[in-house]
């Protein structure tokens, strides 16, 4: 049985593949609460369409998790579906990553998952059906030199998925993660913007530290993360689970 459209959370809403998450599940008729830090984004996010809300909060607070969860069940229920899209990278050297460094990226990749998911188990138990997805990526599945705290982080993120879909293989709740290779988002833009600040090299130069790893040649399109997540959400994935979904053109098989 498909668990929507009902009651759908999205975290880290408020930009990138979080943000196309929010808006395609809000047009296929969910009720999304986006959930994050900056309340700036997500209220622009909630003002592109009737069916999203925004309410600020730090995923990696657990009790600021609870707090924002039982805000969004008295507005509208308990959620059939959690996307789990929160995520920071920095870019460093392994030896040049501190302690805090490590800290902060676990804090949001990590453990920001396990609060939401933690928070929202109770009641998806009690629905005829719901999902759980984990936006992971390609760094879940590979090494990237220069984020070695990103990838760790994402490493995790894809063995919790798969640990909780089997503890919860005997009810109606599935778990997958989605994996995007480098994705057209402020993230790469930004990086883009870095190298040719640093090196001088060319914005086409620069893109193609991105887009060589993708054997199409290009980044992928967020509006492709939210098929495979609106796939996941119906009832003909209701026997995946536990999978890494990659969604990289072909850089990962």
């Amino acid at each position: 049985m498909t668990p929507g459209p009902g009651h759908a959370l999205v975290t880290g809403g408020g930009s990138g593949i979080g943000r196309a998450v929010a808006l395609g599940l809000a047009a296929a008729g969910w009720q999304v609460t986006v959930l994050g830090r900056n309340v700036t984004r997500l209220a622009a996010v909630a003002r592109e369409h009737a069916g999203i809300v925004a309410l600020g909060c730090d995923v990696g607070d657990e009790a600021a998790v609870m707090s924002t969860l039982e805000e969004a069940t008295g507005r509208y229920g308990p959620p059939g579906l959690l996307v789990n899209g929160a995520g920071i990278v920095e870019t460093a050297p392994f030896a040049k990553s501190p302690d805090v460094l490590w800290d902060r990226l676990w804090r949001t990749n990590v453990m920001g998952a396990v609060h939401m998911s933690r928070a929202v188990l109770p009641a998806m138990r009690q629905l005829p059906a719901a999902r759980i997805i984990n936006i992971a990526s390609t760094a879940s599945l590979k090494g990237y030199a220069y984020v070695s705290a990103y990838t760790a982080t994402k490493h995790a993120l894809l063995g919790m998925t798969r640990a909780l879909a089997l503890e919860l293989a005997g009810t109606a709740i599935t778990v997958n993660a989605v994996c995007p290779g480098y994705t057209d988002t402020d993230i790469v833009r930004d990086a883009v913007a870095n190298i040719v600040a640093r090196t001088g090299r060319s914005e086409a130069e620069a893109l193609a530290t991105f887009t060589g790893t993708n054997p199409q040649g290009r980044l992928i399109d967020p509006a492709e993360v939210l098929g495979t997540v609106l796939w996941l959400a119906s009832d003909a994935a209701r026997s995946v689970t536990g999978q890494a979904i990659v969604v990289a053109g072909g850089e990962i098989m």
